[in-house]
This record gives C-alpha cells, sequence and structure tokens, in this order.
C-alpha cells in the first residue's frame, strides 16, 4: 500500500514540523477569526499600466474592485486599523474602476489593501527583532498596534518574529493588550520561533507555563515542541512531550505520528519506531525526509541493509525526491553492508539528479569502498576530495591506511601518509603509524618498518600491542630471530599483556623460524601464553608420547577466543609439515575437523568430491591433500565406488605481500605426486580429475607403497 506523501516542496511549505507558517497559514489558523476590515480584505486591486488601460480588450474589459465609502471612511463601530490612517476622500460605489498606477490614489489603496496590510506587519516584526531585549523597549515598539490590537495582527507579528528572547517580550505585552479569544495560536507562533531559533530550553518552559495558566495545547503545539526538540536533538524530550498529549486532550494525528518515527528512532526504540512505520504504510501517512533519513539509518544500524534499502525505493516509488542527506545515509548504509556495486549505483544516481556531493557524501563513499577493499574507487574518491580542498579527518586517513595495510598498496600509503603529515588540519596519530608500520611489516621491509617505529617514538606516541605484533612479524620473515625475541621483551616492559593474537603472531613466526633457533621462540611463548608453550614443546620433541599432543592442543582451544582457533590449528600444522612431523600433523588437523574448525573443507555429492582448501595455511593444505588421498585409497579398498569427477578447490586468489598463492604450490606438490589432477580451464582455482585416471593413479601408488615396503 503506498504512502500519502508530499514532494519535496510541499513539504518544505507544509509540513508543520520543517516550516515556519507561511502567511496564507496565519490567516487560516482558526475560522473564528474576522478580518480586520472585512471589506478591505474582499477588495482586490489590480494595477495596470496605462497603455493596457486604453487599449482594452473588447470581450474581457479590464476591471478592478475598488473599497467602498464605508470601507475607507469607517463608522465609529467598525474595526479601525491602527497603523494606518483612512484617506479622506469619498469613492465611488461603483463596483470597477480603473486605476492609474501612478496616482495618489493608488499609493493609498495599495497601503488599504492586504498585502499593504501584512507588509505594515511584518516591518513591525523586524523592529521588534531588533531593538533591545528590555521590557519597556519591546513595548514600545509593540505599541504601535494600539492598546487593543487585533489578535489576528498579533499572530502575524509574532509569526514572523525571529529574536526568541523578544519574541517571549512581545508575547507577554500583547497578552496585557489584546482581549484573547484564541490564546493557544498566540502561544504556537512564540513556540515556532523558538523552534526554529532552537531554543530549546525556553520552549519547554513557555509550554510549561501555558499548561499552568490553563491554556490548552493542541495538536500543533505538540507538533511544535516535538519538532523542536527533533532540531536539537533531543528525541528523548520529544517521547516525553509525546505521551504527554493524552493528559491534556490531544490526541496525536498522523502527522504527530510520522514525528514520533524519527525520535523513536534517533533514541534507540527501533522496534516501536519500526512499528509505526508500518502502521504509516498501512495509513498512508505523509512522511518527510528527516523520518525517511531516520528510518534508513535505523535499519542499517540495526544490520538489516535490506530493509533500509526498501525504504530508500519506496521513498522514490511515491515520488518523493532524495536529498543529500538521504543519499548520505543510504551510501553510508551500503557502504556499512560491504556492498560496494550498490553504493556506486546510488551515486551515480546522486550525480544524474544533480545533487551536488559534500563532505559527508566523500567520507561515506571513502568509508564504503575501504571496507570493500576498492582501492582505485577509495583512492579515487580521496584524490577527488583533495582536487576540491576537503581536509580530511585522522579518521578517514587511518581508514584509508588500513586499506592499503590489507591490501599491500605500499606506494599509496606511503604518499597518503606524507599528505596527512603536511595537513594543517590533522596529523598522525598512533594508529596512523601502526598502519605504516604494518604495510612495511607485511612486505617484509624491515629498514622502513624500523624507521617509522622511530618516528612514531619521536612523536611522542608509545608503541601499543598492534604495533609491536606487526614488528614482530617483520622480524620473523626476515630471519632476525633476536630482535624478535627482543621486541617480546620490550612489550614485557611495557606492561603490555599478550593477548591471543599476539600468541598467534609469535606462532606464525616460529613457521618461518629455522630449526636450530626455534628454543628462543618457544621460551618467549612459555612466557606469554604457558598452555600454548607446553603445546609447542610437546609438539617440537620428537620422542613425545603419541596421542598426547592432540589432547593438549584441545585443552588449549577450548580456552581461547573462536576467533583465532583456525589460525592456531594452521600455525601448529605449519609447524609439524616443517619439522617434518607428518603423523602429528595429521593429529592436529583430524582434531581441528571434530571441533568444527575446520567444517568445509570436504564436499561430497553424486557426481563430485572435492577438497576445500582455500582458507588453509600451506602447511594444512598440503596435510589435508595428503589425508584426503589416503581417504580415497580407503575407499577403493573397501569396494565403494568414486564419483565421475574429484576435484581440489584451493582458490586463484592470493595476498599481495605473498610471493605465491596455494594454487601455484599445489601445481608443483600435484606433479611431484604425479596425480593426475589438472587446472581446470573453465574453473579458475579448481584441479579436476576423472575416475578412472584417480583410480589408475591410486591403485599405481598402492604398488609403489608394497614395493617400498
Amino acid at each position: 500500500m503506498a504512502l500519502n506523501i508530499s514532494s519535496p516542496s510541499q513539504s518544505f511549505h507544509d509540513h508543520p514540523f520543517s516550516n515556519p507558517i507561511s502567511r496564507s497559514s496565519v490567516l487560516q489558523i482558526s475560522s473564528s477569526f474576522q478580518p480586520w476590515n472585512t471589506k478591505v480584505v474582499r477588495t482586490s486591486l489590480k494595477f495596470v499600466s496605462p497603455r493596457t488601460a486604453f487599449t482594452p480588450h473588447a470581450h474581457s474589459p479590464l476591471t478592478t474592485q475598488t473599497p467602498s465609502q464605508e470601507s475607507l471612511n469607517p463608522t465609529p463601530d467598525s474595526p479601525k486599523p491602527q497603523s494606518v490612517q483612512n484617506p479622506g476622500r469619498n469613492t465611488s460605489s461603483r463596483n470597477s474602476v480603473w486605476v492609474n498606477p501612478n496616482s495618489p490614489r493608488a499609493s493609498r489603496l495599495r497601503q488599504l489593501s492586504t498585502e499593504g496590510r501584512y507588509s505594515s506587519l511584518v516591518k513591525l516584526s523586524e523592529s521588534l527583532n531588533v531593538c533591545n531585549s528590555t521590557e519597556e523597549d519591546v513595548s514600545k515598539v509593540a505599541s504601535i498596534l494600539g492598546e487593543n490590537p487585533l489578535e489576528q495582527d498579533v499572530v502575524i507579528v509574532l509569526n514572523n518574529m525571529e529574536n526568541p528572547e523578544n519574541t517571549i517580550l512581545a508575547l507577554r505585552h500583547f497578552q496585557n493588550k489584546t482581549s484573547l479569544k484564541r490564546e493557544t495560536i498566540l502561544y504556537n507562533v512564540t513556540l515556532k520561533v523558538l523552534k526554529k531559533s532552537r531554543k530549546w530550553d525556553r520552549a519547554e518552559w513557555l509550554l510549561g507555563e501555558m499548561i499552568q495558566r490553563g491554556v490548552k495545547p493542541d495538536n500543533v503545539t505538540f507538533s511544535t515542541i516535538i519538532s523542536c526538540a527533533r532540531l536539537c536533538s533531543l528525541p528523548s524530550k520529544a517521547i516525553e512531550w509525546f505521551e504527554k498529549m493524552p493528559e491534556c486532550g490531544c490526541l496525536p494525528d498522523d502527522i504527530t505520528f510520522s514525528a514520533m518515527i524519527d525520535a523513536y528512532g534517533r533514541a534507540g526504540n527501533v522496534e516501536l519506531a519500526l512499528s509505526l512505520y508500518d502502521k504509516a504504510r498501512k495509513e498512508r501517512w505523509r512522511l518527510d525526509l528527516v523520518t525517511f533519513s531516520t528510518l534508513i539509518r535505523v535499519y542499517g544500524s540495526s544490520g538489516n541493509f535490506d530493509g533500509a534499502l526498501n525504504v530508500y525505493e519506496e521513498m522514490k516509488a511515491l515520488g518523493v525526491k532524495p536529498n543529500v542527506v538521504i543519499y548520505n545515509t543510504i551510501l553510508d548504509a551500503m557502504g556499512r553492508a560491504g556492498r560496494p556495486w550498490q553504493v556506486k549505483t546510488i551515486y551515480k544516481e546522486m550525480n544524474d539528479h544533480g545533487i551536488l556531493p559534500n563532505w559527508n557524501t566523500y567520507a561515506a563513499l571513502l568509508r564504503g569502498y575501504c571496507r570493500a577493499r576498492y582501492p582505485d574507487d577509495a583512492l579515487s574518491v580521496y584524490r577527488e576530495m583533495k582536487e576540491k580542498g576537503m581536509e580530511l579527518t585522522v579518521i578517514l586517513y587511518n581508514t584509508l591506511l588500513a586499506m592499503c595495510a590489507d591490501i599491500g598498496c605500499v606506494d599509496e600509503a606511503v604518499q597518503i601518509f606524507e599528505e596527512m603529515e603536511k595537513s594543517e588540519t590533522c596529523q598522525p596519530d598512533s594508529w596512523s603509524f601502526s598502519s605504516l608500520v604494518t604495510i612495511f611489516s607485511c612486505s617484509g621491509q624491515v629498514v622502513e618498518a624500523e624507521r617509522a617505529l622511530n618516528k612514531m617514538l619521536a612523536a611522542g606516541f608509545e608503541p601499543n600491542i598492534f604495533i609491536l605484533t606487526s614488528i614482530i612479524q617483520c622480524y620473523g620473515k626476515a630471519k632476525r630471530t633476536d630482535d624478535v625475541v627482543r621486541t617480546f621483551n620490550w612489550l614485557l616492559k611495557l606492561g603490555i599483556t599478550p593477548d591471543d593474537r599476539f600468541c598467534g603472531c609469535l606462532l606464525n613466526v616460529m613457521t618461518q623460524t629455522p630449526k636450530e633457533e626455534l628454543s628462543k621462540l618457544v621460551s618467549c611463548v612459555e612466557k606469554a601464553k604457558p598452555d600454548l608453550g607446553s603445546a609447542v614443546k610437546q609438539l617440537v620433541d620428537e620422542e613425545s608420547e603419541a596421542g598426547l599432543l592432540k589432547q593438549m592442543t584441545r585443552e588449549l582451544l577450548g580456552n581461547i577466543s573462536q576467533e583465532v582457533k583456525k589460525a592456531y590449528c594452521n600455525c601448529l600444522i605449519d609447524l609439524c609439515v616443517n619439522l617434518d612431523l607428518m603423523e602429528k600433523g595429521c593429529e592436529l588437523l583430524d582434531l581441528g575437523l571434530e571441533l568444527d574448525i575446520y567444517n568445509t573443507i570436504h564436499s561430497k555429492s553424486a557426481t563430485q568430491w572435492s577438497l576445500h582448501v582455500r582458507s588453509l595455511s600451506l602447511g594444512a593444505a598440503l596435510t589435508a591433500l595428503h589425508v584426503w588421498i589416503n581417504d580415497l585409497s580407503k575407499s577403493l579398498e573397501n569396494g565403494e565406488e568414486l564419483p565421475p569427477l574429484l576435484g581440489i578447490h584451493t582458490g586463484h586468489g592470493k595476498h599481495k605481500y605473498s610471493e605465491t598463492g596455494l594454487a601455484t604450490v599445489f601445481v608443483s606438490h600435484l606433479k611431484e605426486l604425479q596425480a593426475p589432477f589438472h587446472e581446470a580451464p573453465d574453473k579458475v582455482g579448481w584441479f579436476l580429475t576423472t575416475k578412472d585416471a584417480a583410480k589408475s593413479w591410486l591403485e599405481l601408488r598402492k604398488t609403489d607403497e608394497l614395493a617400498t615396503a
């Protein structure tokens, strides 16, 4: 069901939450108001040029209504404007007459017209805005309307004011001078001025006074105070006054409910906000752009990115044109959803509709592309911001640097860091240096990593555990074991407690360390995490009891966080492969399968059996291949029929910091085994073979093993 939602132009002029009361709406606030001079108000003057007047169309004579004699010379009983003098000249009682716009009479009639009257009241509002904020000065200026000003005149004057303090003083003056029939309206327009000025404390105080004095608020009153709370980023206050409406005899209408979608969303009451939105869709409420923006943000913050996109599409389907705030909100949501393709589509749509991007737009694009690891797009946005003279925040710089660290864009990262140093608005912080050290460390640039670390120390920052983890990884790749130990001791002196990730880094370094230096790192691991140290000692001990390593590792994995369990298993198996301890490696792989750490490496169907090793380290992948081949042999021995196709999935990608990927290693390893698996030309990252080829190879392999036994 479609919502009844106004276009942006309507929203800005008609919606009580986003717009001041227009002149026409003020005159229509109450049907009980009578014009200050009914006959003058009905007068509609048309001033035409003499040339036009002398050549009227034969069938369409140019005429204009003039005020009657009574309206120009009112009786003592008729209401008399206080700021305008009556002309001393009687006019004809004819209904129409052409008036020369250049004559003195035309000027006089203009003053008596609706437009002239309204203009004089607006000028009075302007005078009240600029006078001193004292009761005496405001009363002096306001007294031009006389001792008993018309209520509708007062409404127009207050409605066009902008100075919040003077508006309240003017309200006090008119309350003392005017016989009020609808005092609520005077409070409403005063509250509107306070809302526009974002004076929440004064607005809430005035509403409290209004209720205390027995002046009954209406829906406009509550709409205004709720709108003021929204503008002042006080959603809890909006909710508080919304819940007080029944106490004051007011029932919320659809416009108030629509505003509360935004208020509940901003206050974090997502369930109630979405419930109201569902009601809005069924009952076709009119929603403003601010509410749509909040809904998209609410869906996005709750992780329901499809819901955010649906709100955006529904809004467009109803003919509501998104503004830059809407575009920024949906771009941010799609960026956090990891959907860079939708970010691109929405941004193109924004440009096609002529909406100019602002700083927040570029920030949302940058975050989205960096999160998705789209370096070309992220760097393009970064360069465009620089060309337009936009300054990035430290957070945005760090987001860019973190992306570069993750995908190995070394040169780009160095350039960004240097430009950050030259920036006048933000300088690198510890996270900036951490990314730079990580970039050099992962690429094996030891000298550059040490230089960045020293620069960080000179800037007054102490290294955190992330930086020390990166530098240890760098020393490990360079086979500088003594520097690894030195850095580890530095970490302990700084009072930093090694966490699971840091210990995982030590394990990874051990997989790259020569066998004769392993004892140095075993000592570090024991200090960092005793149960891990015990398992590692059991692993490197060639004479250890069978099954003991598996038992100790099971206990270790039960005491670490889920996110590092696979990394620990991978490193321990890698260490077994490096030390040529294949049996222990198979034990650990079996443990990983039992604990569902490696729960997706095998798949079987009627047509294909596959081994998936793309998420494993090199040692773990080779161990998994070894076990899988043995399992295939056992299947043949047991008389089990192989499927038509067998495959190994290594994936085709590789980390930019790595010289090789799994696929490259498997090519040479499968050749060494003389295995009949070949790279599939139409399935990148797959090695395939047929049932017959695999069967022949496995039988030959079994014969060779028996011959060498």
